[in-house]
């Protein structure tokens, strides 16, 4: 009896000196030794585990009043009093700077957009003609919570920035058209960029630039406006960076409808051989292509890109847009040291500007689509996953708060029975997993 309580007390003096031991451990903890900035493929030990690995990088980190941050490769971790946060420089949002209003522009921009007729004129003439009359009658199935706003006034720029550092996407990917040149239904905006560079700055993301198919795009103006962004913006703290396979950091670009223009065309800018390379320049930087159908895919190779994107939210739309080709576009990719960058929406709905378009509708089912989106995005183990979008209103692919509203004319729908905020926290939720997951594969 004596031997076993001996046996007890010895017990019981090693279990206290154990929890003795993990307190003092805990207590002397540095805040960059907590779980939040072990994040998967977030700091420099995970990314060297990751050798010739492709990583986006951050660069000149600013953050708002009041708050400290950790930066690494793919991540900035903020600490505020209430809370610890993070926003993922792997998560990337389609942005559009395309809005105005009276009060701003002197009239309302893309809010009056036309219906646009289908090109088949036996079904045009059964469908809807003209254009919105905002602020009642909006070119959107939804209604957005800051109202028909232009995207020329600050308050709502730096609201859109909060909004998007709240749903912890670290990348802002602005549709970007060359000076003096618009879109079909606007008007020019890239005197804008700066003071969306400003604002994201504020909220430590970063920006990329999506490069819109202008009227007269090719491989040559491509080579004025890769020279003209980067001459011009490459020095500001917001623009994002890339690191390459060979270790290079090197600006991201999306080249919408990349289709559009030849890969023998592309591989003249893209190739290192090309008559007006861009490769081994000043200019040098990883474009990616949008893939929309299959044979895209090796046009895209052919062309020298670094890799490509599928943009659409409405699974089925395209080739590229559906989730079930995701694993085959991968291994493609993979086979050809590419990078594959999925895009995950939560619905899509363009009835408000093609009214005859209405068999690609996807709802948002409460979320759920796009939930499954994500999941089917994360399935591949990408690089980035890109989020479209946070304010295409015209296609219902926004993630941007919306607000239920009735009018004489128009019902338009809404995140009920959720609050305004639903895909905001909905896209911070995946954006935490998918990192947690990269952790994983890179094991």
């Amino acid at each position: 009896m004596t031997r076993l309580r001996k046996k007890a007390f010895i017990a019981l003096f090693l279990f206290t000196l154990f929890i003795f031991g993990t307190m003092m451990g805990l207590r002397t903890l540095k805040p960059s030794d907590g779980f939040s900035d072990l994040a998967p493929g977030m700091g420099e030990f995970v990314g060297e585990r990751g050798g010739e690995r492709r990583r986006p990088v951050s660069n000149d980190m600013v953050v708002s009043p009041g708050q400290s941050h950790l930066a690494s490769d793919t991540k900035v971790v903020f600490t505020k009093s209430d809370r610890d946060y993070s926003i993922f420089y792997d998560v990337q949002i389609f942005y559009y700077l395309w809005y105005g209003n009276p009060q701003m522009d002197g009239k309302y921009i893309h809010w009056d957009h036309v219906l646009v007729p289908h090109w088949d004129p036996k079904i045009a003439a059964s469908h809807a003609k003209g254009r919105h009359t905002p602020p009642e009658d909006i070119a959107s199935s939804f209604y957005p919570e800051l109202g028909p706003y232009s995207s020329r006034e600050p308050a709502v720029l730096e609201s859109h920035m909060s909004q998007i550092e709240a749903a912890a996407a670290g990348v802002l990917v602005l549709s970007w058209y060359p000076p003096g040149i618009a879109d079909n239904h606007g008007e020019p905006c890239e005197d804008l960029v700066p003071a969306v560079m400003d604002a994201a700055h504020r909220h430590s993301i970063k920006v990329a630039f999506h490069i819109q198919p202008y009227k007269g795009r090719t491989d040559l103006s491509m080579h004025d406006n890769i020279k003209y962004i980067i001459d011009k913006y490459g020095n500001h703290g917001a623009f994002y960076r890339f690191r390459s396979t060979k270790g290079r950091i090197l600006p991201l670009f999306y080249v919408y409808d990349s289709y559009l223009t030849p890969p023998e065309a592309w591989a003249d800018l893209l190739h290192p051989a090309g008559a007006h390379t861009l490769r081994g320049t000043p200019y040098d930087g990883v474009f990616l292509a949008l893939v929309v159908e299959e044979r895209h895919k090796h046009d895209i190779l052919a062309g020298g890109f670094d890799g490509m994107y599928t943009y659409f939210a409405s699974n089925g739309f395209s080739f590229g847009s559906s989730h079930q080709n995701w694993k085959a576009v991968k291994d493609f990719c993979d086979g050809n040291n590419l990078l594959f960058v999925p895009s995950a929406g939560p619905g899509y709905v363009d009835t408000a500007v093609r009214p005859w378009n209405n068999h690609n509708t996807r709802n948002r089912v409460n979320g759920r689509y796009y939930e499954t989106s994500l999941q089917a995005a994360l399935s591949v183990r990408p690089e980035i996953v890109t989020i479209t979008s946070f304010n295409e209103w015209h296609e219902g692919t926004q993630i941007e708060k919306a607000v239920p509203r009735k009018t004489v004319t128009r019902l338009y729908l809404d995140y009920q029975p959720h609050r305004s905020d639903l895909y905001l926290e909905l896209t911070r939720k995946w954006a935490e997993h998918f990192n947690k997951e990269k952790d994983k594969w890179l094991m």
